[in-house]
């Protein structure tokens, strides 16, 4: 009579067994609620629950990566974009994210496209296109204060690609020629300017130094004097002599054959 009692006492006492034993890994937590109150966080590792009495929710620890989808904004000079980004977050307090919000996950998710285009919303479209890290800060910040009553920690945020219209693509490339023209001029008068300075240096040293302009006056012949086929002409030179040094050459230049 005792052996048919012990067979089944043994089927019991393995099913609570095998209800009560949890395990769970390294990077989960399950939070335990008993009697429907909140009554800790266990793992990882093995642990043991009363079976029944005990309701028990798996929270990854991991980080968790939101793709934001494509989000409408008009910045503030009144520009339509099309901006897109993505959130890394990651459970830090297991019980909260479980008890403070009916779904973390959504909620984080619907979150963070609402703060991007409230962020987007109040920046000029010149900024955007500019101050990415700036901006990725901004939304980091306040989506970890948002969270952070869920036991949710915002690690990273990335704003990933920004879409313009057609027609601002043709404005950009306008400005940025004109960009390019202005700093051009600005470069050629600097350069301009330094020249004529330099000249003013030049002639004051000259005025101070006459023989400097008269041995500036023999380096250019010298220098004029290398191309065969020049006549040099100075102030002390007659219309006559320029005659007939022009005769000669011309003599020379035909006896030799070239034209």
């Amino acid at each position: 009579m005792v052996s048919e009692y012990i067979i089944p006492t043994l089927i019991v006492i393995i099913i609570i067994l095998s209800q009560s034993i949890k395990v769970v890994n390294e990077y989960e937590r399950v939070v335990i609620f008993r009697l429907g109150r909140f009554e800790g966080v266990k793992g990882p590792g093995l642990f043991l629950i009363i079976p029944i009495i005990d309701k028990t929710v798996k929270v990854d620890l991991r980080v968790v990566t939101i793709d934001v989808p494509k989000q409408n904004v008009i910045t503030k000079d009144n520009v339509s974009v099309d901006v897109d980004a993505i959130v890394y977050y990651k459970v830090v307090e297991p019980g909260a994210a479980v008890t403070a919000v009916e779904d973390y996950r959504y909620a984080t998710a619907m979150l963070s496209q609402t703060t991007l285009r409230d962020v987007m919303g109040r920046i000029e479209l010149d900024d955007i296109l500019s101050q990415r890290e700036e901006i990725n800060k901004d939304i980091q910040e306040i989506l970890d204060s948002s969270t952070d009553p869920w036991g949710i920690k915002v690690t990273s945020v990335t704003v990933r690609d920004v879409t313009l219209p057609k027609t601002m693509h043709r404005a950009i490339a306008k400005q940025a020629e004109a960009e390019r023209e202005k700093r051009s001029r600005i470069i050629l008068s600097e350069g301009e300017f330094l020249a004529a300075k330099k000249m003013q240096d030049a002639a004051n040293l000259y005025q101070d130094m006459p023989v400097g302009i008269k041995l500036r006056e023999l380096q250019t012949l010298a220098e004029i004097a290398r191309e065969q086929n020049l006549i040099v002409i100075t102030s002390t030179t007659g219309a006559g002599e320029i005659a007939g040094i022009t005769e000669a050459v011309a003599q020379k230049k035909m006896k030799s054959g070239k034209p």
